[in-house]
This record gives C-alpha cells, structure tokens and sequence, in this order.
C-alpha cells in the first residue's frame, strides 16, 4: 500500500482550478490518502466556520464510490438544474503501473542489481505519480463543490463532509449501467431535439453555438494530446530498450539514459499542463452543454404548455389546469436561466484562466526541454556516425 501525506500545495489542483473567489468559512482538502490493493482510501478534512456543522474541524474516511454518489445526487436533484455540476473525478486506475511491476519482478534475473533497483524506483516513482493526480482530482471535485455559492449547502455534501460512518454507497451493477447506458442515449436523441430549437435569448443561443465547437475542439485536442503523449512514453521504452542492446558501449548508454529521462520528462509535464487540463475541460464543458441541454429542455416545455393553454381558452375547457402548467414551467425555464447565465459566465474566466496559465506554463518548459534535446540529438548523431565506423572497421 501507498500512503501519502498530502501537506502540500497541489500542482494539479492548481493546473485546473483556478476559483474565481476563495471563501474561508468552508475549507475541504483531502489531507491523506492510503491505496490498497483496487482501492484508495481519501481522507478529507474539512475546516468550516458555518452553523450547519457541529464543529469546526473534522475529518472522514471516504471512498471513489462515493465521490460518484455525490456527483450523481447533485446532477439528479432538479434544484441544481440551473448550475453547471463540476464533473466526477476518474476511477483510479493503477493497472498498467503494476503490471509493469510484476514484469519487472519476473525479468530481475536477466539485469543486474544496480539496474533492477533503477527501474524499480522509477515504477514506483510512476506509480506514485498517477496516485497523487488520483488524489488531486478527488480534491478538486470537492473544492469546486465547497467554493459554490449554493451546491456547498447542500445536505449531501455536509452528510458526506461530516458523517463519520461509510455512507454504504456500493458500485452500479450490471442492470444499472444499462439502465445508465439507455438514459443516455435517450438524453442524445432528446439533445438533437432541443438543439434544433432556436433559444429565445442571443445569450444562450450564442453560449449554445459556442460550447458545442468548443467541446468538440477540446475533445479533439484531447484525443491528440494521448496520442503525443503515448508516442513519447513509446520513445521512452525505447530508449530503455536500446540502453539494455548498447550497454556495452558505455557512451551511448549514458546518451540515451539522458534522453529517457527527457522524454519521461517531456511526457510528464505534458500529461500534467495540457492533457489532464483538455480532459478536465473536456468533462466541465460537458457539465455546461448539460446544463444548456436542460434550459433548452425547460424552454420546449415551456412553449408547448403555452400552445396548450392556447388551445384549452379556445375550447374553453381545462383552462386552470393549462394555466397552472404553464406558470411552473415559466418559473422553472426563468430560474434556470437566471442562474445559468451567471454560470456560464463563471466558467468561461475560469476555462480561460487556466488555458492561459497552463500553455505559457507548458511553453516555457518545452522550451527548456528542447534546448537540451538539441544539444542531445547532436551528441546522439556523433556517437551513431563514430559507432559505425567502429562497426564497419570491425567487420
């Protein structure tokens, strides 16, 4: 198991929260963190100086499954519909970090030992890299829930803050993901409907036009930045491989030892600054077009309990009902759309923040990355040229 003391300032937190005011009377950070086996276990600790808690400092014992249920009970509770849920963090997923640590314990009889004990720290140093980022996701969820003028009321999120038992959420079964998988493609096919509708407000038309190119852009982006990212840590296997094949030529070992670690390096700050910041927003602006999803849905609604009190005035039958109808759907569209305006607002200085932030961030790092890797690729073709007159002379 891997426990982590998470004293620190979070890098990722910062690489994708960027909080538009920070509110100190209700502070969640997860302060510890213990992975077992197919789980992590988060400890969140919570500082609050509002009257809904009985004290001011506490902490608790959750798990990924529960995060989930948060997230679920705050996209389901029809009150929120009018505010843009942050997204749920990922499963964690140590999979491939451990299989690459039973290979390694099966080949260790064909290195030697200064060289197993190298690649084992630095599997570990993986491992416990992908668990901080675990760790840091978790926190962020939490954090953009607490910094929410009203989410952060909530009476699931106290419970979950606060309730010092397991909350006995367990993972969806086989019948509920498919319950899961049908809503969606419903809520699709229902999307294509209320897209069609042209909004009654240029605001939402425009936010609507907006974030169906921007989420597809970042979805894109997204998709091209794992293919970057796995062409780098592909280069850097290789360069492992080549090190193992040209042990004995100790220069060239040396080389490409430099040049793994570059490119792990190069992969690394490109997997923190650009693609987990792509699949964060890529999963936010999901959360923004659902919230449009449900303004349209609202507005359609609206329009069609209109036509109905149209046509019960003209056969002068079930007139009270139709207007009662048609006064709740007003409200409902006119209380999404007053908070939802707001949100999106929020969302575009906060997506925009952190863009900028992110790619100054990650320019100047490839910058000084690639001043090295030049004066690398030269030291690599010298040696390549000087090896094959070595070779041919041999021959």
């Amino acid at each position: 198991s891997i426990s982590e003391k998470t004293k620190r300032k979070s890098i990722y937190s910062l690489a994708v929260n960027v909080d538009l005011q920070t509110d100190a009377t209700l502070q969640v950070d997860i302060s510890d963190a213990l992975s077992e086996r197919d789980k992590v276990k988060f400890t969140v600790h919570t500082k609050s100086t509002l009257p809904n808690f009985k004290q001011n400092e506490f902490s608790v014992v959750r798990q990924h499954e529960e995060f989930i249920w948060l997230h679920d009970s705050f996209v389901e509770n029809e009150e929120y519909a009018g505010f843009i849920i942050p997204p749920a963090p990922p499963r964690p997923d140590f999979d491939a970090s451990r299989e690459k640590l039973q290979k390694l314990g099966e080949g260790e009889g064909s290195m030697t030992k200064e060289e197993f004990t190298k690649m084992k720290q630095e599997l570990e140093a993986e491992y416990l890299a992908i668990f901080k980022k675990t760790v840091a996701m978790h926190e962020v969820f939490l954090c953009r829930v607490a910094a929410h003028p009203v989410l952060r009321k909530d009476l699931n999120f106290h419970v979950f803050l606060e309730y010092n038992q397991d909350l006995s959420v367990r993972g969806k079964n086989k019948k509920e993901k498919l319950e899961d998988f049908f809503k969606n493609v419903v809520k699709s096919a229902d999307g294509v409907i209320v897209s069609g509708v042209k909004d009654v407000d240029d605001f939402f038309e425009h936010e609507k036009t907006f974030l169906l190119e921007y989420h597809n852009r970042v979805k894109d982006a997204s998709a091209k930045s794992d293919r970057m990212i796995r062409s780098h840590k592909t280069l850097c296997l290789m360069e492992t491989f080549f090190l193992f094949v040209c042990r004995f030529f100790l220069k060239v070992s040396e080389l490409f030892e430099k040049t793994r670690k570059i490119e792990a390096r190069v992969a690394a700050d490109e997997d923190l600054k650009l693609a987990d910041l792509l699949k964060y927003y890529l999963r936010e602006s999901q959360a923004a077009k659902d919230l449009l999803y449900r303004r349209g849905r609202a507005l359609v609604d609206y329009e069609n309990a209109n036509k109905a009190l149209d046509k019960a005035r003209a056969k002068n039958k079930d007139v009270l009902q139709a207007e009662t109808t048609q006064q709740v759907c007003c409200q409902k569209f006119e209380k999404i759309s007053e908070s939802a305006k707001q949100e999106l607002i929020d969302f575009k200085t906060r997506r925009v923040a952190a863009f900028r932030k992110n790619l100054v961030e990650l320019a100047e790092l490839e910058l000084k990355h690639a001043k090295v890797t030049i004066t690398l690729v030269i030291l690599r073709a010298y040696i390549v040229v000087t090896s094959k007159s070595i070779l041919t002379f041999s021959i």
